[in-house]
């Protein structure tokens, strides 16, 4: 356990980047949607809502992918072995999706204070990812951006493995899955049945339960996939 406490911390040497970075991201996309909404008639919809907060999301992936291909060679240097860098990280990731639900949950009671920031808009929670409990809401805001946080931490694995052409043929999988998947659903003429489905679904489904499951799933394809990553 100790050892993965020591990994754990090498996140924290640069802070900036894997816990600032994200927010100063996020903090910008909020004031632009801020000056947008006030500025146009965007605000006069009721209930409106922007994605502008997907690129705080975004950015997570994109800080766990520069952790683990700056910090693995690292560790593994000061003999810091993979499964302790890889649990390591996993408890970081843990701990900042909570603090990240947290956080958005305040954001999101704030904004319904000042009537989405005077301009009617939904940014922190967007649409149904807004919830009347607060500790709910962390959850709901935690489990996508802990979902997220794997993906990088998956890329990242990747591009240590298998260098930039194992990422390009990843990415070139996914893309022929989801295309397939598409075309599959497209042809049995099944979007209105997904439809359905997803409409039945409760909220604690669809943004906790499912990106939870997606979350062990591909903290399980990337425990496999690091155990044979060298420097």
């Amino acid at each position: 356990m100790e050892r993965v406490l020591a990994a754990a911390r090498l996140h924290l040497i640069n802070p900036r980047v894997t816990q600032g970075m994200p927010w100063l991201v996020g903090g910008v996309s909020f004031v632009i949607n801020v000056l947008i909404w006030n500025m146009t008639p965007a605000g006069e919809a009721e209930g409106g809502f922007t994605g502008g907060v997907l690129a705080l999301y975004f950015t997570v992936t994109a800080a766990y992918v520069q952790a683990v291909t700056q910090l693995l060679p690292f560790a593994m240097g000061i003999s810091l072995s993979r499964r302790a860098f890889y649990l390591g990280t996993t408890l970081v990731a843990v701990v900042q999706s909570l603090v990240f639900g947290f956080v958005i949950s305040i954001l999101v009671v704030l904004e319904r204070a000042t009537g989405g920031w005077g301009a009617g808009m939904q940014f922190w929670a967007p649409g149904p990812f807004q919830v009347d409990n607060v500790a709910l809401q962390v959850l709901v805001s935690g489990a996508p951006a802990l979902a997220l946080m794997f993906v990088g931490v998956g890329i990242g694995v990747t591009q240590k493995r298998w260098g930039p052409t194992g990422v390009w043929t990843a990415m070139i999988g996914v893309l022929l899955l989801f295309g397939g998947c598409a075309v599959l659903v497209t042809g049995m003429n099944a979007w209105s049945t997904i439809a359905r489905w997803s409409a039945d679904q409760s909220i604690v489904t669809l943004t906790v339960a499912l990106p939870l499951a997606l979350t062990v799933a591909l903290a399980a394809v990337g425990y496999a996939g690091i155990r044979r990553v060298v420097p």
